[in-house]
């Protein structure tokens, strides 16, 4: 973890404005073609919602900006960005699971399991802290959605990223699943969440 000096920071000016909104994060909605990506998954009967979140934190890890939060009025770049996602349970709740990247699959996959499992068997909510390395994951697999917002507490200073899966849906063989991706506007832009989306798909269309 290391912490920015606002004063020299390239962001000083875009952080200072935007950390004053009531609400500094902004969003987009974009569709990911997932043709190649679902078509692998099944081969290797792995589960489709860690390989793609796998690629996703991949991309998001890839990006700075994706990597900065805000704790205690400061900014700090976290080496590696970390799991916060919504899993959920056989009584129709949901629990947050909370897992790192590992840039090994298989071990990433591993570790996932384990927290899913977890908060499968146990009840409760454990939310994350503010200035945490984590990124914001949910899935909404029932809705194709175009646009997404989220609860969110003007009272507690959170930074996190949040991305946010949907439906798979296929069209004449093409399969595509939307996106949403939120991030506070005092450290990243529309630049950067363009840098993501380009990554991630690209990490979707790798065989």
């Amino acid at each position: 973890m290391k912490k920015i000096n606002i004063n020299t920071w390239k962001r000083k000016d875009h952080f200072k404005l935007f950390s004053k909104f009531e609400e500094p994060f902004f969003g987009v909605v974009v569709h990911i073609n997932c043709t190649k990506a679902h078509a692998n998954a099944k081969a290797a009967n792995k589960s489709f919602f860690l390989h793609y979140l796998f690629r996703a934190l991949k991309a998001a890890n890839a990006i700075e900006e994706f990597r900065y939060r805000i704790l205690d009025n400061e900014v700090i770049l976290h080496e590696q960005a970390s799991v916060s996602t919504t899993i959920n349970r056989p009584n129709g709740t949901f629990g947050f699971a909370y897992f790192n990247y590992h840039t090994d699959e298989n071990i990433f996959i591993a570790d996932a399991q384990k927290a899913i499992k977890l908060v499968q068997t146990t009840e409760g909510l454990t939310p994350s802290q503010p200035g945490g390395s984590e990124i914001h994951f949910s899935a909404i697999p029932w809705v194709d959605f175009t646009s997404l917002s989220h609860a969110h507490s003007f009272t507690f200073p959170d930074s996190c990223p949040k991305i946010s899966f949907g439906k798979l849906t296929d069209k004449d063989g093409v399969k595509t699943m939307p996106i949403s991706v939120h991030i506070h506007h005092g450290l990243a832009d529309g630049y950067h969440v363009g840098q993501f989306v380009e990554q991630f798909q690209k990490l979707m269309n790798e065989v």
